[in-house]
């Protein structure tokens, strides 16, 4: 193995990599003014690799909206007819940098934040949170869907651009997110600390910006509304820490987690940009009155890249209060996950204390090859779409990926090392 004398030592070069990350949070820009391959009629979509007519019917509701958004189409049927024509090329999110939550569907004109890993200078981006309700994210589409991304684009984002620039080295995220795991957060279910806490940062600035009056006052209460728009500054955040430690290229470290509603897919270290999939599994949790487990869609999101780094299910612990939300129980259940959680990683991530774990840090590396051998998979906490488009989110829970990701995984390193 190419400067590691075993799995381990480069298993712990990777660990350290994650440990040594430097996240700031710099911009919020056009998606096509840092994503090339946005600079066509392109819409990048959550997960592995997947076509228009192998998606389910929330993320092809997403595509909708993203054209009707982008103008391409003057209505449903004008919109649809230009995706199952293959008007349109679909690109992986994480192919290009990026993560996208729920469909993960990003378009060029979409506002995305930029988060740069100082420690090796590369950057990822993540589309902005649209609060609750009827969202794209979950597969809506309505004029009011559309016309909130247009205020996103519009209003929102370059309120957030020009109070990020007021910051010399842009926005600490490792300092914010400490804090806010301190405070209950997870980062995948609950981000309502880390919301406020970054709030407090730009609403000062805000409050000084040369700009129209009610235009401020409704980012200010937009942001103040949504409880999860710290989720997507921290995918992206996430986004960057792993793909700066995926580049030691050797060991069994899985560096992203994804599904797209089809498939579930992960990388490990040793593998590069390979993925390994396996067919999704659906949410397991509460759902809304008037909803039951038949009305729900197959799991679809990037957002399991918080699961990669340490946070959201694997960090149960640190968020009492969104246990029973996600039909998780109470304390006793989320300390025996996080407990489990960390039979698979390789260690605690020491920048990251958990007062409710008697201060231990979030789990550090999951290791596929603890995966396979114990059997366990890791925990993921997800939002519940319902399988028809238009109608949103329908409850929230746990899944877990397919054992099979993990030990097509292992197989394929055991082969590019040598090994029978």
């Amino acid at each position: 193995m190419t400067n590691y004398r075993t799995i381990d030592e480069a298993n712990q070069a990777v660990i350290d990599k994650i440990v040594a990350s430097a996240p700031f949070l710099l911009d919020v820009v056009p998606a096509k003014s840092v994503i090339s391959a946005l600079n066509n009629k392109v819409l990048l979509h959550a997960g592995p690799p997947l076509q228009w007519d192998e998606m389910t019917d929330p993320m092809q509701g997403s595509c909708v909206g993203a054209v009707l958004f982008e103008e391409w189409a003057a209505n449903e049927d004008a919109a649809r007819a230009l995706l199952s024509e293959g008007a349109i090329e679909f690109i992986p999110c994480h192919h290009v940098d990026a993560v996208g939550p729920m469909g993960g569907i990003t378009s060029p004109n979409m506002p995305v934040f930029i988060v740069e890993n100082q420690t090796d200078g590369n950057r990822a981006y993540c589309t902005m949170n649209e609060g609750i309700g009827a969202v794209l994210r979950f597969g809506a589409y309505s004029e009011e869907v559309v016309t909130r991304l247009r205020w996103m684009r519009d209003v929102l984002a370059p309120t957030l651009s020009a109070a990020l620039k007021t910051m010399e080295n842009g926005l600490n995220l490792n300092v914010l997110v400490a804090k806010a795991l301190s405070m209950g957060d997870e980062f995948h279910q609950r981000n309502i600390a880390a919301s406020l806490a970054f709030l407090k940062e730009v609403a000062p600035i805000i409050t000084d910006l040369e700009m129209n009056r009610e235009d401020k006052k409704a980012v200010m209460k937009f942001l103040a509304d949504t409880d999860q728009f710290f989720l997507n500054v921290m995918m992206a955040s996430c986004k960057a820490v792993m793909d700066g430690a995926r580049r030691i290229e050797a060991g069994t470290v899985v560096t992203a987690m994804c599904r797209n509603g089809k498939d579930f897919g992960i990388r490990i270290s040793g593998m590069g940009d390979e993925w390994f999939t396996a067919p999704v599994n659906t949410p397991n949790g509460l759902y809304f009155a008037g909803y039951s487990s038949d009305d729900a869609n197959t799991d679809i999101g990037d957002s399991a890249i918080t699961e990669t780094f340490g946070v959201g299910g694997m960090a149960m612990i640190a968020a009492p209060a969104v246990t029973r939300f996600v039909g998780t129980g109470g304390f006793y259940e989320a300390l025996s996950i996080s407990n489990e959680m960390a039979e698979i990683c390789i260690d605690h991530n020491p920048n990251f204390a958990v007062p409710t774990w008697d201060f231990k840090g979030i789990c550090l590396g999951i290791d596929a090859r603890k995966v396979v051998e114990t059997g366990i998979t890791p925990v993921i906490n997800t939002g519940i779409a319902h399988k028809k488009a238009g109608i949103g989110q329908i409850g929230a829970g746990t899944v877990h990926p397919p054992l099979e990701c993990f030990q097509k995984a292992i197989v394929a390193y055991a082969k590019k090392l040598g090994m029978k």
